[in-house]
């Protein structure tokens, strides 16, 4: 770690609402690192104007927040900035490719919330399963049980993904008794082997399915990987689980299927839009469980993703980069 001699002059935390990094013990860390640090606890940038206001004068930005975009417009008027880490493992909110062409380093926080995430997705597939969630609203309305629960022991678990969240979904889904199959762009034997599931086309995935557990990262090719045509592919009992990103699913399309109820329900903890909007139909419908993206946002999983943050800006300064997204050229 380096010594408080302060060889930045100024590192942004934009978007710390609510507050996860300020006040733990790696705010010494940060502080140690820089002249200045301003911290925004109060809001979240909501556009691009507002991000740049708030760090035009960074050498350094942590990145708290996935809803927070760092598009080409706001890092073309960041002439200071060197570089951006942010708390996630994926970096669809970051225009990559600008910020090697401007010379800024991205880097992100693999691997820090395989164990949480896998749990929530699964926690999610049960509580739409169980009903959980509508029959707690209806005992606090004086109702009881009405109809029957579903069970997971002996349906099929579908995986679209293959990366270490995937591979703990599969090891939890096979401890409650699943059959397990998944995909991935890139499938092999090696990697199934690994994975501890069968690879098989998405269409296959989606039509044998009782739970499809959606757990890749947003790309070019995985954008509205699930659409209309997918999801009628699902069985009428179906299962969709998104902890992953609202846009790998064509929201509009969920909605209808949801609606009609042609597919049994969903558990949702990502979306197109975030924070999701009050009123949104997703609210309305009790065949859906909703999560704020907080699959990893346990106290063990939060503080382990922003130590690598943090750690990521002090490697940095050491000169030995760690977890590079995008290397900045000049």
């Amino acid at each position: 770690m380096p010594t408080p001699s302060h060889p930045l002059s100024l590192i942004v935390v934009p978007d710390d609402a609510p507050p996860f990094l300020l006040g733990t013990y790696l705010e010494p860390r940060v502080r140690a690192m820089a002249k200045e640090v301003r911290w925004f606890t109060d809001s979240r940038p909501t556009n691009d104007q507002e991000l740049l206001e708030r760090i035009v004068d960074a050498e350094a930005v942590i990145n708290i927040s996935v809803s927070v975009r760092f598009t080409r417009w706001v890092l073309e008027r960041c002439p200071h900035l060197r570089l951006l880490t942010i708390w996630a493992v994926g970096t669809d909110n970051v225009d990559l490719e600008a910020a090697e062409e401007l010379g800024i380093t991205v880097c992100n926080t693999p691997g820090y919330a395989t164990e949480g995430v896998a749990e929530h997705t699964l926690a999610l597939a049960l509580a739409v399963a169980r009903k959980i969630a509508y029959n707690d609203r209806r005992i606090r309305r004086g109702g009881w049980a009405e109809g029957l629960v579903g069970q997971l022991y002996g349906k099929t678990l579908g995986v679209v993904g293959a990366g270490p969240i995937a591979k703990r979904v599969v090891k939890l889904g096979k401890a409650l008794g699943m059959q397990v199959v998944a995909w991935t762009l890139h499938p092999s034997k090696a990697r199934a082997r690994r994975l501890g599931a069968e690879f098989v086309e998405l269409d296959e995935l989606l039509s044998r399915s009782d739970v499809v557990s959606v757990n890749i990262a947003l790309s070019d090719e995985t954008k509205r990987l699930i659409g209309r045509r997918e999801l009628a592919l699902l069985k009428p009992t179906a299962i969709i689980v998104n902890t992953a990103r609202g846009a790998i699913i064509d929201e509009e399309a969920l909605l209808e299927c949801l609606e009609s109820k042609r597919i049994a329900g969903a558990g949702l903890d990502a979306f197109s839009q975030e924070p999701l909007p009050e009123g949104h139909p997703f609210t309305r419908l009790d065949n859906v469980v909703l999560s704020p993206h907080s699959a990893a946002l346990s106290l063990e999983t939060s503080l382990a993703g922003l130590e690598i943050a943090v750690a990521n800006i002090e490697h940095f300064l050491e000169g030995r980069l760690t977890n590079v997204v995008a290397k900045g050229r000049r």
